[in-house]
């Protein structure tokens, strides 16, 4: 787990003062990614960059930038390469040097090119560049775990293409630092974030989940394509034809097998557990394949809340070993400072309090020297786990609208100005060609839910220095999950229902009887009460610093003072219009330090 930059020419060769100086910059304010080892490749005008977080063989053996054995590959990789130990045994004869799987990934594109990508499980953003070729390849995971993100820009007279893990290093390398109409749009207008190429900056471009660029140096040219598309797998998966005792067998040895893998790790792991079903059942894998006596270090966040904290629920599950588990509580008095910190290092809106409350347990874990942690996130999409799948084709109907689970978004009530509004952008439509219940599944995995969800935690997580894991995400479980039949998913009422015969089996029945709950904070209620005043604050900053012309002022003060004195069973209006503001304010400072890149 690490940060990755890059700064190159296009066409013409530059001055390597201007790419040293330019990818310091780019490094240092990602510094968090990396805070173990960090490295610069600087030749012939070509500028790579890594920060490392130790995971995987802690010696010097694993230092980045590498290089290969004859010179002509370069690699800066950001992430985790599960199955490497397989890999390396396949590239025998190969002789390595280090333990690391960024060795065996560098070993992987030699041998087999892109075509590697297919034999690769793990989370990963990675550059190649081939010398001799002059070509520099851009690739990131399946699913988007992992980020990168690239920009054409214009230096000195020359254009440069700066890749980097997150925004900020883009403005470090000198892209201006604006906000995109069309991306605010679609955010305020239907919920939308991280659906398609475009972000909430100008001029700076998301590798999509599932994505490889080929950069050719010389010509300057760009090609992009898709090397993995779920919608694609997915239409071309046979149906699994066997009883249901023997897909409840094959299910429970993959949810096996896909923890064990992401177990491997030469530092502690640990779990940021919830009261949920999914979450749950994570421990309890990891706790039987650790063995009963072995340590399994859990974190838990709580608001002091009871209608929202699930105490009751871990408690029943971790059972007698609570001294591994750490409860953290997230205030209201501290969401303002949090808030503000957090959008820095999202450089674009996420997704609330609960982002804040779970990077109080990245913060713990932190300190505790408990570097990775693994989560539960995957199964509701894969095997239909909310109750908006059983309206499907309603939602299939509405062509790609609102998001789902959100009753309310900012662009309601008139509050956006017609001209804005009309600006707002939609992902390409995956669910066509599927039934609705399919189509839906697909839509959260590929462009609503997961690809934003997995920006909110691998930003809060990366911000203390931790890794995070995200097991029930591999992608053969997900593919396994779109072969079986809709009465697998949903049965007699029960959702999830495949996945809940495995757990039934590992986890108490207190937990899995519990009833299914979103992942919830009191935010609505602390933007009405405590955090009123931070929020109105923040939304004035904006309607005053750059929105301008977005909304009818008028319609959106009348909304807040409704949420305030009416109340609402739903907080996301108000949180995306609070959003703006700290985006608008990060938008200023950061043009106030960009004389300072250039």
């Amino acid at each position: 787990m690490c940060g990755i930059a890059g700064l190159l020419p296009l066409a013409e060769p530059a001055p390597e003062a201007l790419i040293r100086a330019r990818l310091g910059s780019m490094l240092d304010i990602q510094a968090h990614r990396g805070p173990d080892d960090r490295g610069t490749d600087i030749r012939e005008g070509l500028g790579l960059g890594h920060l490392r977080l130790s995971i995987l063989d802690l010696s010097n053996a694993g230092h980045q930038p590498m290089q290969s054995p004859d010179g002509r590959y370069t690699l800066v990789f950001n992430g985790e390469i599960y199955n490497y130990l397989e890999l390396r045994s396949e590239l025998a004869p190969r002789k390595f040097i280090s333990s690391s799987d960024t060795e065996v990934l560098l070993a992987a594109w030699e041998r087999w090119g892109s075509a590697c990508l297919d034999r690769l499980d793990g989370m990963f953003a990675f550059a190649i560049l081939d010398r001799v070729e002059n070509i520099l390849w851009i690739v990131r995971d399946r699913f988007g775990v992992k980020p990168l993100y690239y920009s054409r820009l214009q230096l000195d007279g020359r254009d440069y293409l700066a890749f980097s893990s997150e925004i900020k290093g883009l403005h470090a390398a000198g892209v201006y630092p604006e906000a995109e109409t069309r991306g605010w749009s679609s955010y305020l207008a239907n919920g939308h974030t991280d659906h398609t190429q475009r972000t909430f900056w100008k001029d700076v471009t998301r590798v999509m989940p599932g994505e490889l660029v080929r950069v050719d140096l010389g010509a300057g040219t760009f090609d992009v394509r898709k090397w993995y598309s779920l919608p694609d797998r997915v239409a071309q998966a046979e149906p699994d034809l066997r009883t249901d005792a023997e897909v409840q067998e094959d299910l429970r040895e993959q949810l096996f097998a896909s923890v064990s893998l992401r177990l491997r790790s030469d530092v502690p792991v640990g779990i940021a557990l919830s009261g949920g079903l999914d979450s749950s059942m994570l421990y309890e894998i990891t706790r039987r394949i650790r063995g009963d006596a072995a340590a399994v270090h859990s974190f838990t966040y709580v608001t002091g809340d009871a209608r929202y904290d699930e105490t009751d629920w871990v408690n029943a599950l971790i059972g007698a070993d609570p001294q591994r588990h750490n409860e953290c509580k997230l205030t209201p008095e501290e969401v303002p400072a949090m808030s503000e910190r957090m959008m820095w290092a999202e450089d674009e809106p996420f997704g609330g309090l609960p982002t804040l409350a779970i990077s109080k347990c990245f913060a713990a874990a932190r300190a505790q020297g408990v570097l990775v942690l693994m989560d539960g996130q995957g199964l509701d999409e894969q095997w239909a786990g909310y109750d908006y799948y059983g309206r499907a084709e309603s939602l299939i109907a509405e062509k790609g609208g609102v998001i789902q689970g959100s009753a309310r978004v900012g662009g309601e009530q008139g509050v956006l100005m017609p001209e804005f509004a009309t600006q707002a952008e939609f992902s390409a439509d995956v669910s066509e060609g599927f039934d609705p219940m399919t189509g839906v599944q697909l839509r959260d995995l590929c462009t609503h839910k997961i690809p934003r969800v997995q920006r909110f935690g691998e930003r809060a997580s990366m911000l203390h220095s931790i890794e995070l894991r995200e097991p029930f995400l591999d992608h053969r479980l997900v593919e396994f999950s779109f072969r079986q039949p809709a009465n697998r998913k949903i049965r007699d009422g029960v959702r999830k229902w495949m996945p809940r015969r495995v757990a039934k089996s590992l986890i108490p029945s207190a937990v899995y009887d519990a009833p299914k709950r979103p992942v919830q904070t009191p935010q609505r209620e602390w933007l009405r009460q405590e955090l009123f005043e931070y929020a109105r604050d923040r939304i004035e900053y904006a309607l005053e610093n750059g929105a301008e012309g977005w909304f009818d002022r008028k319609a959106l003060m009348a909304e807040i003072d409704q949420y305030r004195n009416a109340g609402a069973d739903n907080s996301f209006h108000i949180w995306q219009w609070l959003s703006l503001g700290q985006f608008l304010q990060l938008a200023k400072e950061r043009r106030s330090l960009h004389s300072a890149y250039d």
